[in-house]
């Protein structure tokens, strides 16, 4: 086997000594999926103490046997460490390193224990065995023919993508990513990655356009080739669409994709990527339009009819301009305040004069919109509008765009209530929704929840299921933060004056006892809220813990609370407390508190299997998130669980959703997360009985008054913000959260005007 020299390795200093030292890998204490870089403990021969190894792997695993060139230094703090300078896998030859070769989740079916049994009964002759006899694995007692079956296609799977996996490591692609490489081109895997390397970011997930770079240059593909080019377009938009824009201005396209693809060798002019522009729009990979101050705005073809074609839907369901502040589809308003009159007394309950207008605002209009902050009765007035519909005969549907949320829309109407995607009946196989258009939704009457998290395409999907008579409630919040996927569908709605709308502002009696829901309304209008401290009124439901001026105390105070404070209150810090950050990095980044808070809140034991995948380790018990859209699963960006079971001989993780349990294989586990501590983006929709809030002046870049307000509210019982007050008056005074492009609005404007 040829040696791997470590991809990105500099240039060692000629004076060092290089030697050459072979041993197991028994464990990997640091592991950078982003550059490889890994700190590792090897098992030399015949050595007593473990030897840490470091350097930039394109994969290891423990249980691997390597032979490396490299040399000796002493670290100031972590003593003797030998820094690899490149590397060859060789097969194991004592009994350990077999072992731990066929346990290490490498070969599905055969997990630590089996692989105990396995070299036990065969020795040395093990990997031979299971090369030419593989049939002999029945003389091993527990391992029956079905298992043999798929350790042998396991087995042959791995041959037959060596070839794969030795041409794609040496590129500085991982082992996990390799296999899904495969899964998706077979045979055809090199040449796909030869011809196009750049189809690798558009086809599989967790390789993005700088990895496929990578693998392209190394490849010998140009800088100035076509493919990069149009590479790095999609991918710029695709970030963009991460941070909520449905599409970029040229000039800053143009910008972006220019710094995107400079190298130290390549420079591309703005005339280059013009000519790109315009080939990509020539051949509909990309959409062109001025908007009316003679902007040229570029989208990706999907975002441009999506955004279109739901200003159009809106459009039909508002029935054209002379009606827009009506949609009815008929009107007997004194009816229905003769029937609010008999509700109110049978419920010995008044509405306010904003909730009489909603109720009879949604009695007949086909699009309504209910906005309002905490505390305005926006869960009474719902399902005041729920009994209507009901005593009117209505068909009527209830979903939110998470689990979570739906479970509360369900328990506050008592009806049943959905998902977004349930209720479309999503397929899995097509990756389509069967009710649409031409199949619409079987309900005269549809309320959804939480509608401050519909982006573009799930709003779209939405719109465009509805029955031509049919009633559409939208109910959300509009000074939350906006959706996590691309547009900013709530506020264009509301902003454009086009369709009903009703805000509830009037706080009740009893919310108003509320310090979250007070606070919450303080820093809506940009005053300072009076939170107390947690010294000084421990009882509060809302309270500040100063934790320092610096991260590091934040980290500390958030362990104390954990293990200390909130226990005492009775609640249970592993299903109570969520940890909600502005950003992932930086000590209180999502990223390392959920590393300290996994060893607090579910520390390792013998009892808890555990399994580490791109430097992450999880654990039986992790609570964890979805990171994207998994439409065969049918999980969803933002679904949080809790894992289960972790099956080293199936090589699978089962995760605990709200509904369901769902399995994971190992080469899937990049689609999770830990979820101790999530950014308060991903929380949108979710509620929790305790939000601890760290808020520092390092995160100036993400604080504003909607971020703040948006993460105050998800909490139920006890919200406890930690961090300087100088960061709190950051948010309460920035009212300028990020601009998204997206002009819903001024469609539904030109639109509906035009009608």
């Amino acid at each position: 086997m040829s040696t791997t020299p470590l991809p990105n390795q500099q240039q060692v200093n000629a004076t060092l000594k290089h030697e050459s030292i072979t041993g197991v890998v028994e464990r990997l204490t640091y592991y950078s999926q982003e550059s490889g870089y890994t700190v590792a403990r090897l098992q030399r021969s015949g050595a007593k103490e473990l030897t840490t190894i470091t350097g930039s792997f394109a994969d290891i695993q423990p249980g691997q046997t390597l032979q490396l060139t490299g040399f000796w230094r002493e670290h100031p703090q972590y003593g003797l460490q030998f820094q690899v300078v490149n590397y060859k896998e060789t097969k194991p030859a004592t009994l350990t390193g077999i072992e731990k070769y066929l346990g290490s989740g490498l070969i599905k079916g055969v997990g630590p224990v089996t692989a105990k049994r396995i070299v036990a009964h065969f020795g040395i002759e093990t990997l031979n065995i299971i090369e030419n006899q593989i049939e002999r694995l029945s003389e091993v007692n527990g391992i029956a023919k079905k298992r043999i079956a798929m350790i042998q296609r396991a087995w042959n799977e791995q041959k037959a993508i060596k070839e794969v996996m030795v041409f794609l490591q040496g590129h500085g692609v991982s082992t996990t990513y390799t296999v899904k490489i495969y899964k998706q081109y077979g045979d055809k895997s090199i040449d796909t990655v030869t011809h196009n390397p750049y189809q690798l970011a558009t086809d599989i997930y967790g390789i993005g356009f700088l990895t496929a770079d990578k693998i392209a240059r190394n490849l010998g593909v140009p800088a100035d080739s076509e493919f990069r080019y149009c590479a790095g377009m999609t991918h710029v938009l695709s970030e963009a669409a991460e941070d909520g824009h449905c599409y970029l201005p040229q000039s800053e396209l143009s910008q972006n994709v220019i710094k995107l693809l400079t190298t130290q060798e390549h420079q591309p002019t703005e005339d280059a990527i013009a000519v790109t522009i315009k080939d990509m729009a020539l051949k509909d990979e990309l959409i062109r339009e001025r908007d009316a101050d003679k902007t040229l705005n570029c989208y990706k073809p999907t975002y441009f009819y999506t955004e279109q074609n739901l200003a159009q839907l809106v459009r039909d369901a508002c029935g054209g301009r002379s009606h827009r502040l009506t949609c009815t589809i008929s009107s007997d308003i004194p009816r229905v305040r003769a029937w609010l009159e008999r509700f109110s007394s049978s419920r010995k309950v008044s509405l306010s004069p904003e909730q009489q207008q909603a109720v009879e605002m949604a009695a007949y209009s086909r699009f309504t919109v209910i906005t309002g902050g905490p505390g305005v009765g926006k869960t009474f007035c719902t399902s005041t509008i729920v009994s209507l519909w009901k005593a009117m005969g209505k068909s009527i549907a209830l979903a939110a765009p998470t689990g979570r949320a739906a479970q509360r829309l369900g328990e506050m109407t008592g009806l049943e209530a959905q998902t977004i995607h349930r209720l479309l009946e999503f397929d899995p196989r097509t990756r389509s929704f069967k009710r649409h258009r031409t199949n619409p939704l079987p309900h005269s009457a549809i309320i959804v929840d939480e509608a401050s998290m519909l982006d573009l395409f799930l709003a779209y999907s939405l719109v465009q299921a509805v029955a031509d008579n049919a009633q559409l409630l939208l109910v959300g919040d509009i000074d939350q933060l906006p959706s996590v996927g691309a547009g900013n569908v709530l506020a264009d709605l509301i902003n454009s004056r086009q369709v009903p709308v009703v805000r509830l502002t009037q706080v009740f009696r009893q919310a108003a006892t509320s310090k979250i829901i007070t606070a919450s309304h303080l820093i809506n209008r940009g005053q300072y809220p009076n939170i107390e401290s947690i010294s000084d009124t421990p009882e509060s439901d809302c309270l500040w813990h100063g934790g320092g001026l610096q991260p590091e105390h934040g980290v500390q105070a958030i362990s104390e609370l954990i293990t200390d404070f909130i226990p005492r209150l009775g609640f249970n810090p592993a299903s109570d407390v969520q940890v909600l950050a502005p950003m992932t990095r930086g000590l209180v980044g999502t990223r390392n508190l959920n590393n300290v808070l996994q060893q607090l809140i579910n520390p390792p034991s013998p009892e808890k299997i555990e399994v580490t995948r791109g430097g992450t380790i999880f654990r039986v018990g992790d609570r964890v998130i979805q990171l994207t859209n998994d439409y065969q699963r049918e999980v969803f960006n933002g679904d949080v669980g809790f894992i289960t079971t972790i099956d080293t001989e199936e090589q699978e993780v089962i995760v605990q959703y709200q509904e369901r349990e769902v399995t994971y294989d190992y080469a899937d586990m990049n689609e999770l997360a830990l979820a101790w501590s999530v950014s308060i983006h991903k929380s949108q929709g979710s509620e929790y009985p305790v939000v601890i809030l760290p808020l520092y002046t390092q995160h100036y870049m993400m604080l504003t008054r909607n971020l703040l307000y948006t993460g105050l509210t998800r909490a139920k019982k006890l919200a406890i913000i930690i961090g300087s007050k100088k960061a709190i008056s950051m948010c309460v005074r920035s009212t300028k959260s990020q601009e998204r492009y997206t002009r819903l609005q001024e469609r539904l404007q030109a639109a509906l005007q035009s009608g």
